[in-house]
């Protein structure tokens, strides 16, 4: 080849690479300009809510603060204490059993015993209402049996107070610390035992002195997501007439119509959570546990004799029984006795509205957190850090809040565009976003996108950035190397949360219950529409189908993780 076709060759190469450069700068600022724009929206209902809460007092709240709000506040703090300790006992208990212990049906219980998750907490807390009322059939054979005429004739436990709201949710919660405590038990090596055990511990010994604190960081983590869970509840609280925080905003805002006042709880409620979460970090960060690969690679079991696998094996049952078995046949008894009048066109309605309202969650949090995270990939800079932590911080802020932070901006859009077709001679649209259920998605979109940046951050940290410069030396660009590398790679991990947000968005009440339209029903709506009026039977079959739709994607969940 000669020089002259070298040096044109050299130059058409250089200008490539140029283009190449320019367009790929091209992508990054846009790439840039996306995600602060949705750093913003995802920030919108924070920034709403605190805006509206620092305005001036209004009577309402005034009142509240001098009567019931002290109560509210310690009922909140009674209620998620309680919730915490009674999941520790569960959940760790449990976690050690199946990781550490082996025994028969070991196997199943590892995957039944996290069914509970798929039973929403205000479903168990109706049907264990009928079953434990005074009305109910264990109540109504007690006073049968030993001829008691009323109930001052005997002590029973009242289901409908605090004490019980805190038993139904650990029922439904403890499942989150069995799955991540289990995880840090699995990671415990056998070497750390044995050492405990020459030095003449015994088993329930280096449980509470090696087990247990190697999964401290576990425990903590899960528990405060336990916290957060309970706080945020509403559906349960409300129908055991316990007076918390979230009560107390739903009826400031539906029953004063004082949307103000509503925030000004709601920024307390917020303010509590991210004080939680401040300590919660704080304390993981105090003391870290390690362990030493090297110095054993065998995994501890320890082999459990006659009585103690039956042990074992009672105290699994008995949790999967009252936390998911026996509520199921009661919701199954009605729905079949009440099949006729329940299922009809309008529940059908329904459940698609669901169905709908779930996928569109679930796409737009999983498309939002691949941006995200793919922009922290590849420019890792403060503005994409920032925007991943504030997209992650909406699992902390409950139902109810996210309600009125989404209703707030989605109000004042919707006057601006009404102004503007006014402006032009046009009909107004009305209540275009906060009217409809697009406000219900987004809603459930900024909540619910923090479980996908959990698990898609975590695959994307094990994908080398090595394979990044690859196909960039081969002339990739960015979207190419996220389509056919960085997604090839972690589509596992966007399916799992895809599904867990599916599941969590077909659950959600309060801001389904707070943001509908008129006249518009999901499942969990319709349930509580029915269920807080005490007609469990007609509102069984629609939560079955909660329930079911939740556990398909539990079941394929739990087949990729055994796969792995």
């Amino acid at each position: 080849m000669s020089s002259v076709s070298q040096t044109n060759v050299q130059q058409q190469t250089g200008k490539s690479l140029v283009a190449s450069l320019f367009s790929a700068c091209k992508q990054l600022k846009k790439i840039h300009v996306s995600t602060l724009l949705l750093a913003l929206i995802l920030a919108a209902p924070l920034i709403s809510i605190s805006i509206e809460a620092f305005a001036p007092n209004s009577d309402t709240f005034a009142h509240i603060q001098q009567t019931v709000l002290a109560d509210y506040v310690i009922n909140t703090c009674l209620l998620a204490l309680g919730v915490s300790i009674l999941v520790i006992s569960i959940g760790v208990p449990l976690a050690w059993l199946i990781a550490i212990c082996d025994f028969r049906f070991k196997g199943f219980f590892q995957w039944a015993l996290v069914l509970p998750l798929a039973m929403p907490a205000y479903i168990v807390a109706y049907t264990y209402t009928d079953l434990f009322d005074y009305a109910g059939p264990i109540q109504t054979n007690l006073r049968n049996w030993f001829g008691w005429q009323s109930a001052t004739d005997y002590y029973f436990f009242d289901i409908r107070s605090l004490p019980g709201a805190i038993i139904v949710l650990a029922l439904v919660l403890y499942p989150y610390v069995y799955l991540m405590v289990r995880a840090g038990f699995l990671e415990q090596q056998a070497n750390l035992t044995h050492v405990a055990r020459t030095m003449g511990y015994s088993p329930t010994k280096c449980f509470f002195k090696v087990s247990v604190p190697v999964a401290r960081n576990a425990i903590i983590a899960s528990t405060a997501l336990v916290l957060m869970e309970s706080i945020a509840d509403f559906a349960t609280v409300k129908y055991f007439a316990v007076s918390t925080l979230t009560t107390a905003i739903y009826d400031t805002w539906l029953g004063y119509y004082d949307l103000a006042a509503a925030a000004k709880l709601s920024i307390i409620m917020v303010a509590g959570i991210f004080i939680l979460l401040y300590f919660e970090r704080l304390q993981n960060g105090k003391k870290q546990t390690h362990n030493d690969a090297k110095l054993s690679a065998q995994k501890l079991v320890y082999q459990l004799n006659k009585k103690q696998s039956f042990a074992a094996f009672c105290f699994c049952s008995l949790i999967l029984l009252v936390s998911f078995v026996a509520p199921l046949i009661i919701l199954a008894d009605y729905a079949i006795d009440y099949f006729s009048q329940a299922w009809n066109d309008k529940l059908l309605q329904f459940t698609l509205n669901s169905l709908i309202i779930a996928a569109l969650t679930a796409i737009i949090a999983i498309v939002f957190s691949l941006l995200l995270n793919f922009s922290l990939r590849i420019k890792p800079n403060k503005l994409h850090k920032s925007s991943l932590k504030v997209a992650s911080s909406g699992y902390a802020i409950p139902g109810t809040v996210m309600a009125i932070g989404v209703l707030i901006p989605l109000a004042f859009l919707d006057n601006q565009i009404n102004a503007l077709a006014e402006s032009l001679n046009l009909s107004a649209p009305g209540l275009l976003l906060s009217g409809s259920f697009i406000a219900i998605v987004l809603a459930h979109s900024i909540r619910f996108i923090a479980i996908a940046n959990k698990g898609i951050e975590a695959s994307y940290s094990k994908v080398s950035p090595s394979l990044d410069m690859v196909a960039k030396t081969m002339g990739q660009t960015s979207f190419n190397i996220f389509r056919k590398v960085h997604f090839a790679l972690i589509r596992k991990s966007v399916l799992v949360a895809g599904l867990l947000i599916f599941v969590e968005s077909m659950k959600e009440l309060p801001a389904a219950l707070l943001l509908r339209p008129f006249d518009y029903q999901t499942l969990p709506t319709y349930v509580f529409q029915y269920a807080s009026t005490e007609q469990l039977e007609i509102a069984a079959l629609g939560a079955i189908i909660i329930v079911v739709v939740g556990l398909i994607p539990l079941i394929v969940i739990n087949r990729s993780i055994e796969k792995n």
